[in-house]
């Protein structure tokens, strides 16, 4: 990962470009994370990638080294109910907006995660594995991660029989036979459920 994909996309003219990614498409559970990071130019940290790819214990001491050393950053949140009413891309999005909002300096120019670049009002492109590529999206991708895990532990806490501190909320087979034991919880995306329903 080097800055050479960041230079070759982002218009000369930007000096405040801003990678986005989010965290938990894929859960039963929970909100859909994500974050908008601005790194300085040529910004370089030993360890850093794509937040799959790398520890829990590594992306814990990333994320304070990243929130530390950003130019600027934000967090975006799309809620469950949010989710079953607009679908799962389109609060991926709408969280990624929320993160840009979230921003003590407003980017002029955004490179998303993914092949969707759409409902913006800053010139940007999406970057298909933006994530492994360009610094900037693996650092926003870093914070998302860590600030859904975050929360996730905090929800264990307070529905401790679905075992959300293990799983964070993804499709497990214990987490099935937990929610058709004791039904799902208000957090829980009922459109994700259709199937464990026997509902179309």
């Amino acid at each position: 990962m080097n800055w050479d994909i960041y230079r070759e996309i982002v218009p000369e003219n930007s000096c405040m470009a801003a990678g986005l990614d989010e965290a938990g498409r894929g859960p039963l559970f929970g909100a859909v994370y994500a974050a908008a990071v601005i790194l300085p130019d040529g910004y370089e940290i030993e360890g850093l990638d794509d937040s799959k790819k790398i520890t829990e214990k590594k992306r814990e001491k990333l994320f304070d080294i990243i929130i530390r050393d950003a130019i600027s950053y934000g967090i975006g949140v799309c809620e469950p109910f949010e989710i079953d009413q607009i679908n799962i891309l389109n609060a991926s999005l709408l969280a990624m907006r929320r993160a840009v909002e979230n921003m003590s300096v407003k980017p002029d120019f955004l490179l998303v995660d993914g092949n969707i670049y759409r409902d913006f009002d800053i010139d940007g492109k999406a970057v298909v594995g933006g994530d492994g590529k360009i610094p900037s999206i693996a650092a926003a991708s870093i914070l998302a991660k860590v600030s859904r895990d975050r929360y996730c532990l905090e929800m264990d806490r307070k529905y401790p029989q679905y075992g959300l501190a293990k799983h964070k909320g993804y499709p497990t087979k214990a987490h099935y036979g937990a929610i058709m034991e004791h039904g799902p919880t208000p957090l829980h995306r009922i459109s994700f459920l259709k199937k464990l329903y026997g509902e179309k």
